[in-house]
């Protein structure tokens, strides 16, 4: 009997200390496929990295595919604790960060590290500040320039869109589309795959990285460069979960917060565009655009940020302000490109 009490309180003592060990679990969930560099090299690494830089007192186990939440939901599901952290599409939650979306306007990044530099600055900079109120924000982050893919029908002239239903990434995309004459059809990125085999959309806008993320490849064919659009991310945290963790655990997730991976996104979606667009390429054909159209694009892409901008200041909001702010810090970014 003393033998097996000694056993039983070796065993309690052993769970104690691993209780003890173990402070924070957290959930960090995401919407990219578990193959996807994202969730090896982003998701998984960040969550590595905190785990051993709190000597194993937190532990993250991440969450891909929507395996915990659906894609639109991913910030709601932050505020109520579905995940302790989610990485998500500002656009996916229609109006509630119109600022942070300026960072969406064409012309003002090149690459994913100017974009994601940018952005961290702007949000850093205290400005994006009551559209996050809900929750505690890790990093903020911009994806590459995205372009036009469609299946069956090369688009080499504006004419060539018009009536076509393609997948809009922003609201702001959406009234550029509907400016050269193609129907916009709004829609999460993982929905793209089936949507386009099905027929329900006759192609979509998108990065090299995100085509070959979401295998897009095999349902399109025809591809043209437009970089006309940057996607603003978020990677946040519930704010209770925070508040609640010990200093010494708030610092290991302060620690790695902010620019540090804002930079590491950017710099692999960036990666990720070079590698996407070979495997893009190697089934498609690359369709150019002329001069002529391309001033076309442009010119829409102006229009339509410039009514963005005019809508955001009707609504008493600070939109040219911010604007010019995402200009300015995208140029001292420019060498993070």
């Amino acid at each position: 009997m003393i033998k097996q009490l000694l056993a039983a309180c070796v065993i309690v003592g052993a769970f104690s200390v691993s209780a003890h060990a173990q402070e924070a679990k957290l959930r960090l969930a995401h919407f990219m496929p578990a193959a996807s560099w994202q969730h090896t090299e982003l998701f998984e690494a960040w969550a590595k990295t905190v785990h051993e830089q709190s000597k194993g007192r937190i532990e993250v186990r991440v969450f891909p595919a929507q395996t915990l939440g659906k894609a639109v939901a991913g910030y709601d599901n932050a505020i109520n604790r579905i995940a302790e952290v989610t990485w998500t599409v500002q656009g996916y939650t229609a109006n509630r960060f119109p600022l942070s979306q300026i960072v969406e306007l064409p012309g003002i990044f090149e690459t994913a590290r100017q974009g994601s530099c940018a952005f961290q600055k702007l949000y850093d900079s205290g400005a994006l500040a009551d559209e996050y109120k809900d929750t505690h924000v890790l990093f903020v982050q911009t994806h590459g320039l995205g372009h036009l893919h469609t299946k069956g029908r090369p688009v080499t002239r504006v004419a060539d869109i018009k009536g076509l239903k393609i997948r809009q990434p922003t609201a702001v995309i959406g009234r550029m589309l509907r400016a050269v004459g193609a129907e916009p059809v709004g829609m999460p990125a993982p929905q793209i795959y089936e949507s386009t085999q099905r027929g329900a959309i006759d192609g979509f806008l998108l990065p090299w990285e995100a085509v070959a993320g979401f295998r897009a490849y095999e349902v399109s064919d025809q591809h043209t460069e437009l970089g006309v659009y940057s996607l603003a991310f978020v990677m946040t945290m519930n704010k209770g979960v925070y508040e609640g963790l010990p200093a010494d655990l708030k610092k290991v997730i302060d620690d790695n917060s902010g620019m540090r991976w804002a930079m590491v996104a950017g710099g692999g979606f960036d990666a990720a565009d070079v590698s996407g667009k070979e495997k893009t390429l190697a089934s498609g054909k690359l369709n150019a655009l002329t001069a002529e159209d391309r001033t076309a694009w442009e010119k829409a892409g102006a229009e339509a940020a410039e009514g963005y901008l005019a809508e955001l200041e009707g609504r008493g909001l600070p939109a040219r302000k911010i604007y010019a702010q995402a200009q300015k810090f995208a140029q001292e970014c420019k060498e993070a490109r």
